[in-house]
């Protein structure tokens, strides 16, 4: 018999979200499952029963029945107390946990004999398990929201303007931490016309900014902060002195800062200090997004928006809940992969297999023992390096040919070019002046395909495919050429064989010349906002 997917309300005080949507409760229907939703679930996210009724899910009024029938429930919050005590003898829960920070909580639901599945404690370095990364896409969205806090918060534009009343600068944001959703972050801010800087403790991340128009700013001190898991791990002191430096001097020069440091089963990393909040200018903002661990600011308040210094700082704690809907959404996308591999034979059934490295560091607890932590993820060694003496291979390129790692130098590019002049003075000086005409063209054709194509790095042919097709107009003046030469006394019109296959020549490089240029316009118009 199929197993009910149970979706109760959220009572966590301010949660807005739910687990599901009804999108993605005909997807669990047509794995096998029954889904039961509890009356009014997604109201707070804008989905009413009548919406899940329509995507085929069972309504039910009482809290208490809905997780007395539910086998699997899903959540977004772990459970409180009373709902442990409504958990169903050895039911299975999904949702957010954090096990290192509620050992109590995870010792009432191992006596409840439960199978725990803890989204948080997803190993994010497996690639596979992206696709059920909720931290991931509800980090993305919280650093949506905290762009947009700011821009509520701050009393002037975000992008520069030249008006009738005069110029206004754009505005100055440093986003601390360029994980998931500082990076969110730097993108919102750098699109609404603000002069972006971030920092963040993993050097690697630097091009990540760059690439999102921010400027990544370096802490004067080297020293790897890459933690495991993607996360960031804790500086040793001399480096945080060097970054408290770092970010006192920024706090003086921008007008909004956002923070986004955390560090998994500590409390958030202090990093703005009372006298950096006093140094920024009036009207200033911050964004503490690790308000509900702690904080990364001094004089942040947790849950709230208060004004310190005449700088505005913003601690709340519910900005993915502020964008219930679409947290709701990819929330609900990520447990239903999540489902996915547990039901692979889609007959509403499932099986939390400790073979599978993602499901195994998902499983905190199985049916009443505690298995967290899970032991690290197998991750595939690196292939090894080639021994130095071996004979280096030939890169392919996307033509199939060796592409050479480095471009020729100029010394060697006068050499061929000077051996090609005396081959071609050597032919014409000998060959008729048909052939002469002739083979210009395909020395001409030659050099511009070489040019303009293997001198291209192949990841730039797709998009310059326009451009690099436009070696087929030589084409087609070679075969013009052939069917209408310059008239002369000793060259004839060309027979019918000739002017056939140039006839032929021109359509094809004709369709190769405009095809090109559909084939790119059509691929810019997929970028086209």
């Amino acid at each position: 018999m199929s197993l009910i997917v149970g979706v109760p309300r959220e009572t966590f005080a301010g949660e807005k979200r739910v687990a599901t949507v009804p999108e993605v409760v005909e997807k669990l229907i047509k794995l096998g499952f029954r889904v039961a939703v509890e009356s009014g679930a997604g109201v707070q996210a804008n989905l009413d029963d009548d919406a899940y009724r329509a995507a085929g899910a069972e309504i039910v009024d009482s809290t208490a029945q809905l997780w007395n029938q539910a086998d699997i429930v899903f959540k977004v919050r772990g459970p409180n107390d009373e709902e442990v005590g409504l958990l169903r003898e050895g039911g299975t829960l999904v949702s957010f946990i954090w096990p290192a920070q509620n050992p109590d909580l995870m010792q009432k639901l191992a006596a409840k004999k439960a199978t725990v599945l803890a989204i948080d404690a997803l190993p994010r370095q497996l690639s596979r398990a992206q696709k059920m990364d909720a931290l991931t896409s509800q980090a993305g969205v919280a650093g949506y929201r905290a762009v947009v806090e700011a821009a509520n918060a701050f009393g002037r534009f975000f992008n520069g303007q030249i008006t009738a009343a005069g110029k206004v600068p754009p505005a100055k944001v440093f986003i601390a931490g360029a994980g998931v959703a500082g990076l969110a972050a730097i993108g919102t801010a750098a699109n609404l016309g603000a002069i972006v800087r971030a920092n963040d403790t993993r050097a690697e991340v630097a091009d990540q900014v760059k690439s999102l128009g921010g400027e990544f700013v370096k802490v004067d001190y080297e020293e790897d902060g890459s933690g495991g898991g993607g996360y960031a791990k804790v500086m040793s002191e001399g480096f945080q002195q060097a970054q408290r430096e770092m970010y006192a001097q920024q706090a003086r020069e921008v007008d909004i800062i956002i923070t986004t440091a955390l560090i998994p089963g500590k409390p958030a990393p202090k990093l703005i200090t009372a006298d950096m909040v006093k140094s920024m200018k009036p009207g200033s903002v911050i964004v503490d997004m690790a308000a509900e661990q702690g904080g990364n600011c001094e004089l942040t308040v947790p849950g709230e928006a208060v004004v310190r210094h005449g700088v505005t700082i913003v601690g709340y704690t519910d900005l993915v809940s502020r964008l219930a809907r679409q947290s709701s959404t990819l929330y609900a996308t990520n447990l239903f992969r999540l489902t996915e591999e547990l039901c692979k034979t889609k007959d509403g059934q499932i099986n939390v297999n400790f073979e599978d490295d993602a499901i195994r560091g998902l499983t905190v607890i199985k049916e009443g023992e505690i298995t967290w932590p899970a032991p690290a993820p197998k991750i595939p060694a690196a292939a090894a390096k080639p021994a130095a003496a071996a004979a280096p291979v030939a890169k392919k390129s996307a033509h199939g040919h060796g592409e050479p790692s480095e471009p020729m130098s100029h010394q060697k590019l006068a050499v061929v070019f000077g051996i090609a002049a005396a081959l071609f003075w050597v032919i014409g000086a000998h060959a008729p002046a048909a052939f002469l005409s002739h083979f210009t063209v395909f020395v001409l054709a030659c050099f511009v395909g070489y040019m303009v194509v293997w001198n291209v790095k192949p990841a730039l042919h797709t998009p310059l495919m326009s451009v690099t097709n436009a070696v087929s107009s030589i084409i087609a003046i070679g075969a013009l050429v052939q069917i209408a030469p310059p008239l002369s006394a000793d060259i004839s019109r060309p027979d019918t064989v000739i002017r056939a296959l140039a006839i032929g020549a021109i359509v094809l490089a004709t369709i190769n010349m405009f095809g090109g240029f559909a084939v790119t316009q059509r691929m810019l118009a997929m970028f086209r906002k």
